[in-house]
């Protein structure tokens, strides 16, 4: 399994102008390496929730695989 912090390189690689509601999670996950990990008072679950809530405008291959591995996660 991938990291938080990997996955949020490719995401900011793949998506050039992300949605403003999206980035404050982007960047929180780029701090993390996994959803069991705290953010703040956000737990890593949380922020990968919000992110997919915030992404629904990133379309594309990578956009499908990326958050398909990120609900596979909070499985």
């Amino acid at each position: 399994m991938r990291t938080l912090s990997t996955i949020a390189r490719e995401i900011a690689q793949d998506w050039r102008k992300p949605y403003f509601g999206a980035v404050p999670y982007l960047n929180a996950m780029s701090t993390l390496d996994n959803i069991n990990e705290p953010f703040g008072y956000d737990s890593g679950e949380s922020v990968v929730r919000y992110f997919l809530s915030n992404a629904t405008s990133w379309r594309g291959d990578t956009a499908r695989r990326i958050k398909a591995e990120l609900k596979g996660m909070l499985r």
